[in-house]
């Protein structure tokens, strides 16, 4: 199986697995432009040759988009390898490419955003765990930072401490963004507006740099949404889950 790395040359051309639509759907447009901006922090995308969602994004802990403390590290953003591959070994080929790739950047090891159990976006601890990840630290209510160290006695990763317990001074609902995960420019619209129908008080703040990202109240930056300043989901809403939440 070959892997596609994303450059600036070939980035126009491929598609990218999360968002499989022409380069004029929002979400691939808005991905590929975080992406190229991404490209020069030493971000790598990396896929398998098919049509579908199998692919894993990394990038230099220092320069991730991520509440966390991991000098020298490699940060992952995403593995994802969607149903119609499980099995096949995907999952590990890609991870061993980053394993190498960090490996011969002289990184110290992998970090990864996790939970105890599997939780909508956010990495499979159970697969991970099997490849030798164990945990550096813990957030509020559910994240775990996970770590894969490439050398003894390796500085455990750790949050930033805002991120630790999240939570926001705003009352209403506050949603902090990025355009790293694609679906957040098709999703975060249309719940907004389906606030603003409803006269429910809602911002939607967008992470626009990495400074603003690492500087987030919660772990996870794609997507955090809190109600009168309590973290209420990391999960990316419809209009219909988020209709259930108001009706809650």
């Amino acid at each position: 199986m070959d892997i596609i790395t994303l450059t600036k040359e070939n980035l126009e051309k491929e598609h990218i697995c999360c968002a499989i639509s022409n380069n004029k759907d929002c979400q691939v447009a808005a991905k590929k432009e975080w992406i190229s901006q991404q490209l020069d922090a030493g971000l790598m995308f990396k896929k398998c040759d098919v049509r579908g969602k199998c692919f894993i994004e990394y990038i230099p802990a220092e320069n991730a988009w991520a509440p966390v403390l991991a000098e020298d590290y490699m940060y992952i953003d995403c593995l994802w390898v969607s149903g119609k591959f499980k099995g096949l070994g995907y999952s590990n080929l890609l991870l061993d490419e980053c394993i190498r790739d960090s490996k011969a950047k002289g990184k110290k090891g992998l970090a990864v955003l996790s939970s105890p159990k599997k939780m909508p976006y956010l990495s499979d601890p159970g697969y991970l765990r099997y490849k030798g990840f164990i945990t550096a630290d813990t957030a509020k209510p559910y994240y775990e930072l996970l770590y894969l160290p490439f050398e003894e006695n390796a500085e455990k990763p750790q949050f930033r401490e805002q991120s630790k317990s999240p939570h926001t001074e705003q009352e209403g609902f506050v949603l902090y963004y990025t355009h790293q995960c694609p679906f957040t420019a098709k999703y975060v619209p249309l719940i907004e507006n389906l606030a603003q129908n409803k006269g429910v008080p809602f911002q939607a703040i967008r992470f626009k740099t990495k400074e603003q990202a690492q500087n987030a109240p919660a772990p996870f930056t794609s997507y955090s949404l809190f109600y009168n300043g309590a973290f209420l989901t990391n999960e990316i809403l419809s209009e219909k889950k988020f209709e259930k939440i108001l009706a809650e």
